[in-house]
């Protein structure tokens, strides 16, 4: 099968390497927006042995080799109208798309009317498929949940939890001004209200219960946040003035007979040492949880490593790459349309081993 991956940041890069060690899998093209990186090889761009395929800006010329799936991993949250079009043009190319970027596709059901019957549409005339999977990184709060329910009884709740210290993440703008570290506690950052955490958080609740074939009765979230107690310098990002916002943890909770059934939560810190009671991380940077209360009660706690990107949040960007990447073949045998998680069967890794 051919392979086109479009973008080549943090979830990009990783996914380049999994199409080239993945048994079924060519790369056939590389999509960028950069000038910079136009013309560079993509083992280049990856950071492994060149491959002979160069990275280009000419999304149709790419798309005109037909490729059997475009991996998307370009951003949606700052051009979604692009990003959007960008969609479009594959799936009516007739390339199957699995993507990290459009969170709305997570668990279609809750897809604004309009926006999956434009997509439908385009999957229908181009006999194509898309399957999006979620952030943090994705599996490890819905595919993992969802396997791990299987072996413990009585269960009481579900909770899903990324402990993630921010100062080690690469994007400094998005750190102070969305997330809203250092600024103002008397000012909510977008990420925070309700109605965002809800668009990006929901859909995973929703899917976790669909997959346990139960019907919540609402989601609600709610929010705590902690000021910094000191002003902290972060490499790269400069200073966080004391009394700014240090951490928050919230919670989007998915209610049955007025309990929280299945619950997704963050704890984020911008410096270790702000809200030292709530959960810390076993390992630097932070990892990933499942809790299950039941019988036995459960802990999973997971923290990936990359080889080859810098970065506490390097090994969860190339899981969830891979996770794509390994659902091709299944996503290019189902039905044209846009898929969840459930519609695709969790496969094992058996087309990335060495050989």
């Amino acid at each position: 099968m051919k392979v086109a991956v479009w973008g080549t940041g943090n979830v990009g890069r990783p996914a380049i390497r999994a199409v080239l060690g993945h048994a079924e899998l060519t790369l056939s093209g590389v999509i960028v927006s950069s000038e910079a990186k136009e013309g560079r090889d993509a083992g280049e761009l990856a950071g492994v042995p060149a491959t002979g395929v160069v990275a280009s800006r000419d999304a149709a010329a790419v798309l005109a080799g037909k490729p059997d799936v475009v991996v998307y991993t370009a951003s949606a949250d700052v051009r979604p109208d692009e990003a959007m079009a960008d969609l479009l043009s594959c799936l009516e190319a007739g390339c199957n798309v699995v993507s990290t970027s459009f969170y709305d596709f997570l668990h279609p059901a809750l897809a604004p009317e309009d926006v999956l019957d434009k997509v439908n549409a385009a999957c229908e005339r181009g006999n194509a498929s898309l399957l999006v999977s979620g952030i943090d990184p994705g599996w490890a709060m819905d595919a993992l949940p969802l396997f791990a329910s299987g072996v413990v009884a009585g269960i009481e709740q579900i909770r899903c939890q990324e402990i993630f210290n921010y100062a080690l993440y690469d994007a400094p703008d998005i750190v102070r001004y969305v997330i809203g570290f250092g600024q103002p506690m008397d000012e909510l950052p977008l990420m925070l209200h309700s109605e965002v955490l809800l668009k990006i958080w929901e859909p995973m609740v929703r899917l976790v219960a669909q997959g346990l074939n139960i019907e919540l009765d609402e989601v609600t979230t709610q929010v705590e946040r902690r000021p910094l107690e000191k002003t902290v310098e972060v490499a790269g990002m400069g200073s966080f003035e004391k009394g700014g916002q240090g951490a928050f943890r919230f919670e989007v909770m998915g209610m049955k007979n007025g309990l929280p059934l299945i619950v997704a939560e963050h704890i984020t810190r911008i410096d270790v040492d702000c809200a030292p009671d709530w959960p810390t991380p076993p390992t630097e940077g932070g990892c990933h949880r499942v809790l299950i209360k039941g019988n036995p009660d459960l802990d999973i706690t997971v923290h990936a490593t990359d080889h080859f990107d810098s970065g506490a949040a390097a090994g969860g960007n190339a899981t969830a790459a891979n996770r794509l990447v390994n659902a091709i073949p299944a996503v290019c045998a189902a039905k044209a349309g846009v898929l969840s998680a459930l519609d695709v069967a969790v496969l094992p890794g058996g087309a990335q081993f060495k050989r």
